[in-house]
Protein backbone atom coordinates (compact mmCIF):
# COMPACT_ATOMS: atom_id res chain seq x y z
CA UNK A 1 0.00 0.00 0.00
CA UNK A 2 1.52 3.29 -0.95
CA UNK A 3 2.33 6.05 1.74
CA UNK A 4 -0.01 9.23 0.20
CA UNK A 5 -2.92 7.33 0.84
CA UNK A 6 -5.72 10.18 1.34
CA UNK A 7 -8.54 7.83 2.11
CA UNK A 8 -8.35 4.42 3.84
CA UNK A 9 -11.40 1.64 4.45
CA UNK A 10 -10.71 -0.57 6.47
CA UNK A 11 -12.47 -3.93 7.23
CA UNK A 12 -15.42 -1.70 5.97
CA UNK A 13 -19.03 -4.28 7.15
CA UNK A 14 -22.41 -2.24 6.39
CA UNK A 15 -25.43 -4.15 7.04
CA UNK A 16 -29.42 -3.97 6.84
CA UNK A 17 -31.82 -4.93 9.65
CA UNK A 18 -33.60 -8.11 8.19
CA UNK A 19 -37.28 -8.27 10.09
CA UNK A 20 -38.34 -11.33 9.06
CA UNK A 21 -35.29 -13.57 9.90
CA UNK A 22 -34.14 -11.56 12.48
CA UNK A 23 -30.05 -11.91 11.24
CA UNK A 24 -28.98 -8.80 9.85
CA UNK A 25 -28.00 -8.21 5.76
CA UNK A 26 -24.36 -7.53 4.85
CA UNK A 27 -24.32 -5.30 1.60
CA UNK A 28 -20.38 -4.49 2.67
CA UNK A 29 -18.61 -7.55 3.62
CA UNK A 30 -15.04 -6.49 4.73
CA UNK A 31 -14.23 -4.52 1.96
CA UNK A 32 -10.36 -3.13 2.70
CA UNK A 33 -9.80 0.07 0.07
CA UNK A 34 -6.85 2.74 -0.31
CA UNK A 35 -7.40 5.66 -1.96
CA UNK A 36 -3.75 7.30 -3.21
CA UNK A 37 -3.62 11.15 -3.29
CA UNK A 38 -3.56 12.58 -6.92
CA UNK A 39 -5.53 9.39 -8.12
CA UNK A 40 -8.25 7.81 -9.80
CA UNK A 41 -9.61 4.80 -8.06
CA UNK A 42 -12.15 2.73 -10.05
CA UNK A 43 -14.79 0.56 -7.77
CA UNK A 44 -16.44 -2.01 -10.05
CA UNK A 45 -19.09 -4.21 -10.52
CA UNK A 46 -22.88 -5.22 -11.49
CA UNK A 47 -25.47 -3.40 -9.89
CA UNK A 48 -26.27 -4.41 -5.75
CA UNK A 49 -22.78 -5.44 -5.33
CA UNK A 50 -22.44 -2.78 -2.45
CA UNK A 51 -20.50 -0.36 -4.52
CA UNK A 52 -22.56 2.67 -3.71
CA UNK A 53 -23.22 1.38 -0.10
CA UNK A 54 -19.49 2.46 0.41
CA UNK A 55 -19.89 5.54 -1.05
CA UNK A 56 -22.74 6.41 1.22
CA UNK A 57 -20.68 5.01 4.35
CA UNK A 58 -18.10 7.10 3.67
CA UNK A 59 -19.93 10.43 3.28
CA UNK A 60 -22.07 9.60 6.26
CA UNK A 61 -25.22 8.93 4.58
CA UNK A 62 -26.60 6.05 5.58
CA UNK A 63 -29.77 5.66 6.95
CA UNK A 64 -32.05 2.92 8.68
CA UNK A 65 -32.25 0.22 8.13
CA UNK A 66 -28.77 0.54 6.88
CA UNK A 67 -25.98 0.86 9.53
CA UNK A 68 -22.15 0.50 9.62
CA UNK A 69 -21.29 -2.64 12.41
CA UNK A 70 -17.68 -2.74 12.09
CA UNK A 71 -14.45 -0.72 10.54
CA UNK A 72 -12.73 2.25 10.12
CA UNK A 73 -12.89 4.92 7.26
CA UNK A 74 -9.34 7.18 7.60
CA UNK A 75 -9.31 10.21 6.28
CA UNK A 76 -5.29 11.01 7.12
CA UNK A 77 -5.46 10.11 11.02
CA UNK A 78 -9.18 10.79 11.38
CA UNK A 79 -11.48 7.78 11.62
CA UNK A 80 -14.75 9.42 10.09
CA UNK A 81 -17.00 7.00 11.56
CA UNK A 82 -15.79 8.01 15.43
CA UNK A 83 -16.77 11.35 14.63
CA UNK A 84 -20.28 13.06 15.48
CA UNK A 85 -22.93 13.60 12.50
CA UNK A 86 -21.82 17.27 13.11
CA UNK A 87 -18.75 16.86 12.53
CA UNK A 88 -18.84 14.77 9.41
CA UNK A 89 -21.18 17.47 7.78
CA UNK A 90 -18.06 19.83 7.74
CA UNK A 91 -16.02 16.96 6.30
CA UNK A 92 -18.66 16.23 3.46
CA UNK A 93 -19.26 18.76 0.58
CA UNK A 94 -15.79 20.50 1.48
CA UNK A 95 -12.76 18.42 1.68
CA UNK A 96 -14.98 14.91 0.26
CA UNK A 97 -17.89 15.68 -2.78
CA UNK A 98 -20.01 13.24 -4.31
CA UNK A 99 -21.66 13.30 -7.74
CA UNK A 100 -24.84 11.35 -7.19
CA UNK A 101 -25.80 8.70 -10.11
CA UNK A 102 -29.14 11.07 -11.56
CA UNK A 103 -28.89 14.46 -11.61
CA UNK A 104 -32.29 15.41 -12.09
CA UNK A 105 -33.47 13.23 -8.55
CA UNK A 106 -30.53 15.20 -6.93
CA UNK A 107 -31.07 18.61 -7.59
CA UNK A 108 -34.33 20.51 -6.22
CA UNK A 109 -36.91 21.29 -8.73
CA UNK A 110 -37.70 24.06 -7.33
CA UNK A 111 -34.75 26.19 -6.98
CA UNK A 112 -32.38 27.49 -9.17
CA UNK A 113 -29.18 25.41 -9.97
CA UNK A 114 -27.59 28.34 -9.02
CA UNK A 115 -28.78 29.17 -5.60
CA UNK A 116 -28.22 25.16 -5.09
CA UNK A 117 -24.34 25.15 -5.88
CA UNK A 118 -24.26 29.19 -3.62
CA UNK A 119 -25.47 27.20 -1.26
CA UNK A 120 -22.65 24.76 -0.64
CA UNK A 121 -20.31 28.02 -0.65
CA UNK A 122 -22.39 29.46 2.25
CA UNK A 123 -22.45 26.05 4.40
CA UNK A 124 -18.66 25.69 3.94
CA UNK A 125 -16.66 28.64 2.98
CA UNK A 126 -19.40 31.57 4.90
CA UNK A 127 -19.14 33.76 2.01
CA UNK A 128 -21.21 36.69 1.80
CA UNK A 129 -23.73 35.76 -1.47
CA UNK A 130 -22.49 38.35 -3.99
CA UNK A 131 -19.02 36.32 -3.53
CA UNK A 132 -20.52 32.71 -3.49
CA UNK A 133 -22.31 34.26 -7.48
CA UNK A 134 -19.01 35.07 -8.27
CA UNK A 135 -17.25 31.74 -7.46
CA UNK A 136 -20.04 29.63 -8.72
CA UNK A 137 -20.48 31.20 -12.50
CA UNK A 138 -16.30 31.19 -12.48
CA UNK A 139 -17.34 27.36 -11.42
CA UNK A 140 -19.83 27.20 -13.84
CA UNK A 141 -17.44 28.53 -16.71
CA UNK A 142 -14.51 26.15 -15.83
CA UNK A 143 -17.01 22.69 -16.47
CA UNK A 144 -18.22 24.25 -19.54
CA UNK A 145 -21.56 25.11 -19.06
CA UNK A 146 -22.06 27.57 -21.84
CA UNK A 147 -23.20 31.40 -20.77
CA UNK A 148 -22.78 30.29 -17.18
CA UNK A 149 -24.40 33.63 -15.96
CA UNK A 150 -27.21 32.95 -18.05
CA UNK A 151 -27.45 29.12 -16.55
CA UNK A 152 -27.11 30.61 -12.90
CA UNK A 153 -30.45 31.12 -13.08
CA UNK A 154 -32.14 28.30 -14.81
CA UNK A 155 -33.96 25.58 -13.03
CA UNK A 156 -32.94 21.65 -13.36
CA UNK A 157 -35.39 20.84 -15.81
CA UNK A 158 -34.58 23.70 -18.12
CA UNK A 159 -31.38 21.86 -18.67
CA UNK A 160 -29.94 18.86 -20.60
CA UNK A 161 -28.58 15.64 -18.83
CA UNK A 162 -25.01 17.25 -20.00
CA UNK A 163 -25.84 20.80 -18.49
CA UNK A 164 -27.26 19.25 -15.27
CA UNK A 165 -24.34 16.46 -14.52
CA UNK A 166 -22.16 19.52 -14.95
CA UNK A 167 -23.85 21.20 -12.32
CA UNK A 168 -23.22 18.33 -10.24
CA UNK A 169 -19.70 18.30 -11.32
CA UNK A 170 -19.64 22.24 -10.21
CA UNK A 171 -21.31 21.71 -7.21
CA UNK A 172 -19.15 18.77 -6.19
CA UNK A 173 -16.01 20.90 -7.15
CA UNK A 174 -17.08 24.08 -5.34
CA UNK A 175 -15.15 23.91 -2.39
CA UNK A 176 -11.82 22.59 -3.78
CA UNK A 177 -12.26 18.66 -1.98
CA UNK A 178 -9.38 16.72 -1.55
CA UNK A 179 -11.42 13.56 -2.42
CA UNK A 180 -14.22 13.31 -5.33
CA UNK A 181 -16.71 10.41 -5.27
CA UNK A 182 -18.50 10.18 -8.49
CA UNK A 183 -21.14 7.66 -8.38
CA UNK A 184 -21.98 6.12 -11.64
CA UNK A 185 -21.64 9.82 -13.04
CA UNK A 186 -22.32 8.57 -16.68
CA UNK A 187 -24.86 5.98 -16.35
CA UNK A 188 -28.03 8.49 -17.54
CA UNK A 189 -26.07 9.75 -20.58
CA UNK A 190 -25.76 8.71 -24.33
CA UNK A 191 -22.22 7.85 -24.80
CA UNK A 192 -21.48 11.21 -26.65
CA UNK A 193 -21.83 13.23 -23.84
CA UNK A 194 -20.45 10.29 -21.53
CA UNK A 195 -17.16 10.80 -23.13
CA UNK A 196 -17.22 14.60 -22.57
CA UNK A 197 -17.99 14.39 -18.83
CA UNK A 198 -15.36 11.55 -18.41
CA UNK A 199 -12.63 13.96 -20.13
CA UNK A 200 -13.70 16.97 -18.06
CA UNK A 201 -13.58 14.70 -14.79
CA UNK A 202 -9.90 13.70 -15.42
CA UNK A 203 -9.00 17.44 -17.04
CA UNK A 204 -10.15 18.87 -13.91
CA UNK A 205 -8.23 16.00 -11.34
CA UNK A 206 -5.43 16.77 -13.23
CA UNK A 207 -5.64 20.43 -12.47
CA UNK A 208 -6.29 20.43 -8.87
CA UNK A 209 -4.63 16.92 -7.92
CA UNK A 210 -7.20 15.71 -6.14
CA UNK A 211 -8.25 11.94 -5.73
CA UNK A 212 -11.20 10.66 -7.03
CA UNK A 213 -13.13 7.20 -6.76
CA UNK A 214 -14.88 6.24 -9.09
CA UNK A 215 -17.93 3.83 -9.25
CA UNK A 216 -19.08 2.32 -12.66
CA UNK A 217 -20.09 -0.88 -13.46
CA UNK A 218 -18.77 -0.09 -17.30
CA UNK A 219 -15.25 -1.82 -17.33
CA UNK A 220 -14.49 0.79 -20.78
CA UNK A 221 -14.77 3.71 -18.19
CA UNK A 222 -12.46 2.10 -16.10
CA UNK A 223 -9.65 1.61 -18.82
CA UNK A 224 -10.54 5.17 -19.48
CA UNK A 225 -10.22 7.07 -16.45
CA UNK A 226 -8.85 5.16 -13.95
CA UNK A 227 -5.22 4.84 -12.48
CA UNK A 228 -5.99 1.45 -10.55
CA UNK A 229 -9.44 -0.99 -9.94
CA UNK A 230 -10.87 -2.94 -7.05
CA UNK A 231 -13.42 -5.57 -8.70
CA UNK A 232 -16.39 -5.66 -6.15
CA UNK A 233 -18.96 -8.23 -6.03
CA UNK A 234 -21.82 -8.78 -3.44
CA UNK A 235 -20.10 -6.75 -0.73
CA UNK A 236 -16.44 -8.11 -1.29
CA UNK A 237 -13.51 -6.97 -2.95
CA UNK A 238 -12.87 -9.70 -5.61
CA UNK A 239 -9.42 -8.01 -7.84
CA UNK A 240 -7.86 -5.00 -7.08
CA UNK A 241 -4.44 -4.00 -9.83
CA UNK A 242 -3.10 -1.20 -11.26
CA UNK A 243 -5.21 -0.63 -14.48
CA UNK A 244 -2.68 -1.99 -17.10
CA UNK A 245 -2.07 -4.96 -14.75
CA UNK A 246 -5.82 -5.63 -14.35
CA UNK A 247 -6.63 -5.64 -18.49
CA UNK A 248 -3.54 -6.88 -19.47
CA UNK A 249 -3.64 -9.98 -16.84
CA UNK A 250 -7.63 -10.37 -15.82
CA UNK A 251 -7.75 -12.99 -13.45
CA UNK A 252 -10.65 -13.70 -11.03
CA UNK A 253 -13.24 -15.12 -13.44
CA UNK A 254 -15.96 -12.69 -12.68
CA UNK A 255 -13.32 -9.91 -13.64
CA UNK A 256 -12.92 -12.16 -16.75
CA UNK A 257 -16.49 -12.47 -17.17
CA UNK A 258 -16.94 -8.59 -16.91
CA UNK A 259 -14.32 -7.81 -19.64
CA UNK A 260 -15.86 -10.39 -22.20
CA UNK A 261 -19.27 -8.62 -21.68
CA UNK A 262 -17.55 -5.90 -23.16
CA UNK A 263 -19.00 -4.76 -26.94
CA UNK A 264 -16.64 -5.23 -29.22
CA UNK A 265 -15.06 -8.22 -27.41
CA UNK A 266 -17.19 -11.01 -29.60
CA UNK A 267 -16.61 -11.98 -33.07
CA UNK A 268 -18.40 -11.02 -35.89
CA UNK A 269 -21.85 -12.71 -35.46
CA UNK A 270 -21.60 -14.30 -32.45
CA UNK A 271 -23.49 -13.05 -29.20
CA UNK A 272 -22.43 -10.92 -26.70
CA UNK A 273 -20.73 -12.93 -24.04
CA UNK A 274 -22.71 -12.50 -20.44
CA UNK A 275 -22.20 -13.94 -17.40
CA UNK A 276 -24.69 -16.49 -16.18
CA UNK A 277 -27.58 -15.96 -13.80
CA UNK A 278 -28.23 -12.77 -11.77
CA UNK A 279 -26.30 -11.45 -8.55
CA UNK A 280 -28.36 -13.38 -5.95
CA UNK A 281 -30.37 -11.22 -3.11
CA UNK A 282 -28.57 -10.42 0.45
CA UNK A 283 -30.52 -12.81 1.82
CA UNK A 284 -29.51 -15.63 -0.07
CA UNK A 285 -26.11 -15.29 0.26
CA UNK A 286 -23.65 -18.31 -0.52
CA UNK A 287 -21.81 -19.90 2.25
CA UNK A 288 -18.76 -20.15 0.40
CA UNK A 289 -16.92 -17.81 -2.53
CA UNK A 290 -19.80 -15.36 -2.86
CA UNK A 291 -19.25 -16.05 -6.81
CA UNK A 292 -19.55 -19.70 -6.94
CA UNK A 293 -23.37 -19.70 -7.79
CA UNK A 294 -22.17 -18.04 -11.06
CA UNK A 295 -19.01 -19.19 -11.63
CA UNK A 296 -17.87 -21.49 -14.43
CA UNK A 297 -14.84 -22.59 -12.93
CA UNK A 298 -16.52 -23.37 -9.24
CA UNK A 299 -15.45 -26.15 -7.23
CA UNK A 300 -16.86 -27.93 -4.64
CA UNK A 301 -14.70 -25.93 -2.17
CA UNK A 302 -15.81 -23.08 -3.70
CA UNK A 303 -19.47 -23.71 -2.31
CA UNK A 304 -17.98 -24.31 1.25
CA UNK A 305 -14.86 -22.13 2.19
CA UNK A 306 -14.46 -18.43 1.78
CA UNK A 307 -11.30 -17.75 -0.34
CA UNK A 308 -8.52 -14.89 1.14
CA UNK A 309 -6.78 -11.98 -1.02
CA UNK A 310 -3.97 -14.26 -2.70
CA UNK A 311 -1.06 -11.85 -4.32
CA UNK A 312 -0.15 -13.14 -7.16
CA UNK A 313 2.49 -10.64 -8.35
CA UNK A 314 2.52 -6.82 -9.34
CA UNK A 315 0.58 -5.81 -6.29
CA UNK A 316 -2.07 -7.30 -7.71
CA UNK A 317 -4.60 -9.12 -5.72
CA UNK A 318 -7.02 -11.78 -6.35
CA UNK A 319 -9.61 -13.42 -4.04
CA UNK A 320 -9.87 -16.86 -5.86
CA UNK A 321 -8.76 -20.35 -4.98
CA UNK A 322 -7.64 -21.35 -8.29
CA UNK A 323 -4.42 -18.37 -7.11
CA UNK A 324 -4.18 -19.97 -3.73
CA UNK A 325 -0.79 -20.71 -4.51
CA UNK A 326 0.28 -17.18 -6.20
CA UNK A 327 0.73 -16.01 -2.92
CA UNK A 328 -0.14 -15.71 0.85
CA UNK A 329 -3.83 -15.19 1.90
CA UNK A 330 -4.28 -11.89 2.70
CA UNK A 331 -8.02 -11.85 4.63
Amino acid sequence: MPNDVLLKIEDLHVEFQNKKKGKPLAAVDGVDIAIPEGRIVGLVGESGCGKSMTAMAVMGLLSRPSRTSQGKILLGETDLLALPAKEVRKITGDRISIIFQEPMTSLNPLITVGKQVDEVLRIHANIAPQEAREKTIEMFRAVGIPEPEKRYHSYPYELSGGLRQRIMIAMAMICKPDLLIADEPTTALDVTIEAQILRLMKELQQETKMSVLLITHNMGVVAQACDEVYVMYLGKVMEYAEVHELFQHPTHPYTLGLMHSLPGTARHGEPLYNIPGVVPPLSCLPEGCRFCTRCERAQERCFKEQPGLYDVGQGHMVRCFLYEKGGEANG
